[in-house]
Order: C-alpha cells, then sequence, then structure tokens
C-alpha cells in the first residue's frame, strides 16, 4: 500500500507540541490478559518529564476506564481519555462520562456473561460504560465473539461495535479516539499546540485520522494498514523515541524540539 522510508517526524524547533498516548502495544506490551499489563517505572518517570515540559500537554487515550490508567501511571496524575473517550479528564481536572441506560447495562452484562462462559478462556470485561470481549487466549472463538457482539449491536441500538487485537468492545455510539482527543484539543493547556499521538491499534485509526485533520503527528506502532503518516516496529522502539524526545526537550525549555532522524521511526508515502 506504502512505501516506507526512514525518516524522523516533522518537528521544528519553534514548534510547540501536545502529545497523545495509547497504553496497551504502544507504552506497555501486551499480554496475556488485561490485569498483567505494567509500565515500566523508567517510561512513568520519562512521561512525568515530558508533561512538565509541555506545560501539562500530554494525555493517555486508552480502551481501558481511567482507573486502571491511572493505576497503570501512578504516581502521575494526567489528562485522560478512558474507554476510548466514553469518560475524559480534561487539564483542569475536570471529568466527563458518558453511559448506557441501565436497563442496557444489566441485560448486556446477564447476555454477555452467560454467552462468554460458554467459550472457555474467553474473558469477559465490565467497564461501566462499554464491554470488552478478550479472546487472546482463545482465539479460536474469534468468529463466534465477533457473531456475539455483532447480535447485542443489532439488540441495542444505542451501542456501537469496536475490534481490536484479540478483542470485540461494545461501547456508547459516537465514542471514538479521535472525538475524544478533538475534544481534549480545545482546552489548555492543549489549545494552539500541534498533536501527536502514538497508537498501535485499529481503534487508534479514528484518531490517526483527527490527528491529520490538524496537521498534527501520527505515528502507527506496528505493522498493518493505516491513517498514520510514521511508524515505530514494536513498543521498545516507542520507549527509545520516548528518551529521544527528551533529550531534545531537555536542551530547549521552551519545548521545542529539534527534527533530527531517529533511525526506528519511518514515515510513509
Amino acid at each position: 500500500m506504502n512505501t516506507q522510508n526512514e525518516s524522523a517526524p516533522p518537528l521544528s524547533a519553534s514548534g510547540r507540541y501536545a502529545f497523545f498516548f495509547d497504553v496497551d502495544g504502544t507504552l506497555a506490551a501486551i499480554q496475556s490478559r488485561p490485569d498483567e499489563v505494567f509500565i515500566p517505572g523508567e517510561v512513568i518517570s520519562h512521561l512525568d518529564r515530558l508533561s512538565r515540559l509541555t506545560d501539562g500537554a500530554l494525555a493517555l487515550v486508552s480502551g481501558r476506564p481511567m482507573s486502571e490508567l491511572d493505576a497503570l501511571v501512578a504516581p502521575l496524575h494526567l489528562p485522560l481519555a478512558g474507554v476510548h473517550g466514553a469518560e475524559r479528564r480534561d487539564g483542569q481536572d475536570n471529568i466527563e462520562r458518558l453511559s448506557l441506560p441501565d436497563d442496557v447495562a444489566r441485560s448486556l452484562s446477564a447476555l454477555l456473561g452467560d454467552a462468554m462462559a460458554k467459550m472457555p478462556d474467553t474473558q469477559l470485561e465490565t467497564k461501566g460504560m462499554a464491554f470488552a470481549l478478550h479472546y487472546r487466549r482463545a482465539e479460536h472463538y474469534q468468529q463466534d465473539v465477533l457473531a456475539l457482539a455483532e447480535a447485542m449491536v443489532e439488540r441495542f441500538p444505542v451501542l456501537a461495535l469496536q475490534p481490536g487485537k484479540c478483542v470485540v468492545e461494545l461501547k456508547p455510539k459516537g465514542v471514538s479516539k479521535g472525538a475524544a482527543i478533538d475534544a481534549i484539543m480545545q482546552q489548555a493547556p492543549f489549545a494552539g499546540r500541534t498533536p501527536v499521538f502514538i497508537g498501535d491499534d485499529v481503534t487508534d485509526e479514528a484518531g490517526f485520522k483527527v490527528i491529520n485533520a490538524m496537521d498534527g503527528i501520527a505515528i502507527k506502532v506496528g505493522e498493518g494498514p493505516t491513517e498514520a503518516g510514521y511508524r515505530l516496529p514494536d513498543v521498545a522502539a516507542v520507549y527509545h523515541w520516548l528518551e529521544q524526545t527528551l533529550l531534545q526537550l531537555d536542551q530547549d525549555e521552551t519545548t521545542s524540539v529539534r527534527s533530527q532522524g531517529y533511525e526506528s521511526l519511518s514515515s510513509r508515502i
């Protein structure tokens, strides 16, 4: 689809940037169970430093609930978009949450619980306003899980289906990482900055589209077709990119970033 050339992102010395990070598969290596995921302490320190250098213009954008995001990056307290943006905490610590109607949430919990129990080694994750159907330990159930999710969307029109890596999620319609990034970018300290978003999954593509529309920098982690203009091969490369970015920012406390090459980052043409 695209030819890859080694290149650095077009960060300018006079630029003011806002950083958005996905978590699973980007800041944290994928594990067989969601509760086994962790972010190394050194990476948390780097995020803290990057947040300070950008006056707090750094947010996590994830399918995880905000409570889990806070636990993963503790003791940091960052702006967040959890459950793909169904819940958000902005730079002023204001929190917004969408929710499913109570009767829909109760019915879904019961129906999904019964169905997933019949597929050994699958896992139902309840997020309050969304449900995640995991099959990483039972990939032979992929089509069954997808069919179950599609049936729930047909039965409950308020839902939207969001596929991911060995997971299918059911969330309120209109919720996406793209919409979350767009909302966060309207507020201080993000407003007026050039957004940079790094993510690895299908769920991040909506975010990449919004970033592109803002003339920002979208970076895909791993293989596969993408709307992102740049690519890092894996989580280790994200860590290296983060370190190199901090080295540049530390040399210029006005948060300028010189456009020097990162060997592991490749640009799409």
